[in-house]
Formats: structure tokens, C-alpha cells, sequence
């Protein structure tokens, strides 16, 4: 049996070949040398989670009685790395065991899994290395410090094969949290202060920082070192990501991600804006004093079309046409909590130039800061995009949320602004809309 995969489909392992009792789990790549990348295994409980520090499988706790791992030489453009697994002496509170690539240091050196190429992952049976499944991970990513490659996990009494093939920036701390092992910053080294000896990195090979927990009277954390000191500020500045595997929060002033189109394409995109609408008139329950917060967007299209998507003036656009954005409706009650949506219609991507979010309060008092805004993009297939409005302006109507341009007619790159302006005409100029800007009603 000899089994192609594709990220989203699952596989049978066990059933069908009846013999396998070990099978070995290989990931190879192509990549920069000056690239360190590393492969990690994860053993996860019923809930997702693992049980203990210890469930984390790397060149730093390479084994237990059933899985370990392997570093195989490469070469000086690839990577190999191997994971040992005894599936029938796997203990029945491990559910599935999640395995996974890392870059170290990815943000700061400007390195990212879109440099690398030729991946893929191979599933051997243990006894005769001959191949029972493999998944070529393709080019699935950009931007992305981490890869989640795939899962075996349990299904009644046989094992599967599950191709994630996804990724997300945040290197190895983000998936430790995602999957409920707790990461310190190991603080910055003092000349007064006598420094643990750390542990001799493997031969050959710049390790990842990544030292054994420390041994406390309570359950212990890994500890990972301070990296290098960032690099010169630049025009556009590199993501820096708090991410875990179900939702992306853009936290800081220029955080950005991609969305990779992929073979079905990007789907709908849906942005929603949502707040906290106190009861007792509070001043977003719109209970009291009438406010009214509205999502809209200003567009430009690759034919050079410009224009608005909002309530007021009833441009609530076209999802099928021009400009392929659509605003559903317009709440002034407060009566719908799942607040405001704009719709993108991604299979156009390649017609979109650029989108810019805004909210803006059509009527009430300016206090943002009592509000609790956020924004959620939703992506079919991908995690959530999350934007909170923690900065506040209370002087100022309108708040530019996010800007969405379009990369290379497949990838939409999205931006936090969170940037608060007087009004349509201030903001329009301070990101070079041109548009002629007249007093409107709904």
C-alpha cells in the first residue's frame, strides 16, 4: 500500500496493513543553508494538549520507550529528520502525536518557510522501509516560523495519517502554547549573576535555544533565551506575531499576514466588527444616546476604480461585481450582536488593487476606549484574523482598522493599521485615496 496525500485528506495506516508495528515518520526539505530549521513531535492527550513538559519530542528530549527522534545528515541546500514511532507501545492516553517544523530565530534574521522548497513527508514502515504514504507539502507557504507537517492519530483500534500542511508564524513558542506547554523568555544574562551552564548544543549544527525545563518545586517551563538584538528598523516592518493554531491576532501597529491562495482559491472573506454593548446604557449598547458604530471600506480595483463600501449613502456594494465587496446591512438598533460583516469576494483577488477597514460612529459620543472593538477576519480553511481596537483616540470618529493589498494576484497581505482620523477626507488623504468627499446621510 502506497498512498499519495494532500494537505486536508487523512489516510489509513494501520488498517489494511495488518503487520505494522513501528513505522518511521521522515520530513525532508530543500532550504538556504543559513536557514536552521528543526523538526519537533508533539504527543497529545484526548483534549489536543500534551500531559508534560516531556511530551515534546526534539534534539533535546529525543526519545521515550515508543517514539525518537533522528537527526539525519544533510546536505548543504537540505534537511532530514526522522521519527522512530512503536505504534503498539504507544500509551492509550496518547491520542495523536502532531509533528512539526520550526525556524529558529525566523522574525529576526528575515527567514521564513516561503524560502523553502521540495518538502515533504513520508510515512515508512519500520521493518522493510519500504513507503506506505507520503504528503508533498508543495508551496503552501510565505511568511510562515512554524509548520505544522501532520498528525497520526487514533481511530477505535487502528492508526491514521492526517496532512495539516499548515502554517503560522511564532517559531516554536507558539506551537509549545498552542499545545499546552508553557514557555518563558529566559531574562537577559546579568554580570552580577552567576549564569547556569547550559547544555552542550548537538554536533555539527546551530541548535535551537531551546535548554531542558528547569527543575521547581511546580511543574516546570521550557525556557528559551532572549534572541539577538533585532535588526535595523525597516520600511515595512517583519510580522511579529502572538499566534496559536486556530487564530492570528495582529497585536502591534504593522503586524501583517498573508493569505496564500490555495488550488480552490482564496473563498469569501468575511470581516466583522464587534463591540461591547453594555446593557443599562452603556455608551456602545446604543440603548442611551443613539450611537451608532459602523464597518465600511475603501477600495481600489487593477482597472484604477475607486470608491466606498458603507451605510451611509447606501453604497452597501456587490459581492459578484464590481467592487466584489459587500456590506451586510446596516445595524442602528444594537439589537444584532454579531455586529457588522463585510463581505470579499477572494476568488477576485486578482481584480482587487487594495481595501482599506475603517469604522467610524455615525452617531454618539467618540469613546473608543469604553467600547472593547474587534475585528475578525474569516478565512475559509485558515485561521482567524484577529484585530483589537486597544488603542484609543477619543477625540477622533474614525478609526482605520486594516489594509488589505493584493501581493501577486493570489495572496492578500493584511496589515494592522488601528490609525484614528477627524473623519472621510482626513483619512483618505493619509493613505492617497483621492477621492472627492461631499456630506452624506442614511
Amino acid at each position: 500500500m502506497n498512498t499519495e496525500v494532500v494537505k486536508g485528506q487523512k489516510a489509513d495506516l494501520t488498517k489494511g496493513n495488518p503487520g505494522i508495528r513501528s513505522v518511521t515518520v521522515e520530513i525532508g526539505w530543500k532550504a538556504p543553508s543559513s536557514m536552521d530549521i528543526d523538526a519537533s513531535a508533539f504527543l497529545l492527550g484526548a483534549q489536543g494538549k500534551v500531559n508534560s513538559d516531556d511530551d515534546l519530542i526534539f534534539y533535546n528530549n529525543p526519545s521515550t520507550p515508543y517514539i525518537r527522534y533522528k537527526d539525519v545528515p544533510g546536505t548543504a541546500s537540505g534537511g532530514l529528520k526522522q521519527f522512530e514511532v512503536s505504534l503498539d507501545k504507544i500509551p492509550a492516553n496518547i491520542m495523536k502525536i502532531a509533528f512539526t517544523l520550526t525556524l529558529y530565530d525566523g522574525e529576526n534574521r528575515k527567514q521564513m518557510f516561503g524560502q523553502m522548497s521540495e518538502a515533504e513527508c513520508r510515512v515508512l514502515d519500520q521493518a522493510t522501509g519500504s513507503q506506505i504514504l507520503r504528503c508533498n507539502l508543495g508551496n503552501q507557504f510565505s511568511v510562515e516560523t512554524a509548520v505544522v507537517v501532520g498528525e497520526l492519530y487514533r481511530y477505535g483500534e487502528e492508526w491514521k495519517f492526517s496532512a495539516i500542511v499548515a502554517g503560522f508564524s511564532g517559531g516554536l513558542k507558539a506551537l509549545c502554547g498552542n499545545y499546552g506547554i508553557e514557555v518563558e523568555d529566559e531574562p537577559a544574562p546579568s554580570s552580577a549573576a552567576k549564569q547556569p551552564e547550559k547544555a552542550a548544543p548537538p554536533p555539527e549544527r546551530t541548535p535551537l535555544q531551546v535548554p531542558p525545563p528547569r527543575v521547581e518545586p511546580s511543574r516546570p517551563a521550557l525556557v528559551i533565551p532572549p534572541p539577538p538584538a533585532p535588526a535595523p528598523k525597516q520600511e515595512t516592518p517583519p510580522p511579529g506575531l502572538n499566534l496559536n493554531l486556530k487564530k492570528i491576532e495582529l497585536k502591534k501597529k504593522g503586524d501583517s499576514i498573508n493569505l496564500k491562495k490555495s488550488a480552490s482559491g482564496l473563498g469569501e472573506l468575511l470581516i466583522n466588527l464587534n463591540w461591547n454593548q453594555k446593557q443599562g446604557g452603556g455608551l456602545f449598547s446604543r440603548n442611551k444616546g443613539g450611537v451608532d458604530l459602523d464597518l465600511a471600506c475603501l477600495y481600489e480595483l487593477k482597472d484604477g476604480s475607486k470608491g466606498v463600501v458603507q451605510a451611509l449613502g447606501n453604497a452597501f456594494g456587490n459581492l459578484q461585481q464590481q467592487p466584489y465587496i459587500m456590506l451586510d446591512g446596516d445595524d442602528r438598533t444594537g439589537s444584532v450582536t454579531s455586529g457588522e460583516n463585510l463581505r470579499i469576494n477572494g476568488s477576485k483577488v486578482a481584480q482587487i488593487e487594495r481595501i482599506l477597514v475603517f469604522a467610524f460612529i455615525y452617531k454618539g459620543v467618540t469613546h473608543w476606549s469604553e467600547a472593547d472593538g474587534v475585528v475578525t477576519l474569516k478565512q475559509d480553511g485558515g485561521p482567524d484574523i484577529i484585530v483589537n481596537l486597544d488603542e484609543h483616540n477619543n477625540r477622533k470618529g474614525m478609526c482605520a482598522i486594516a489594509l488589505i493589498r493584493n501581493v501577486d494576484n493570489e495572496t492578500f497581505s493584511i496589515e494592522r493599521l488601528v490609525q484614528y482620523f477627524s473623519g472621510h477626507r482626513e483619512m483618505d488623504e493619509a493613505y492617497g485615496w483621492g477621492l472627492r468627499w461631499v456630506a452624506g446621510s442614511k
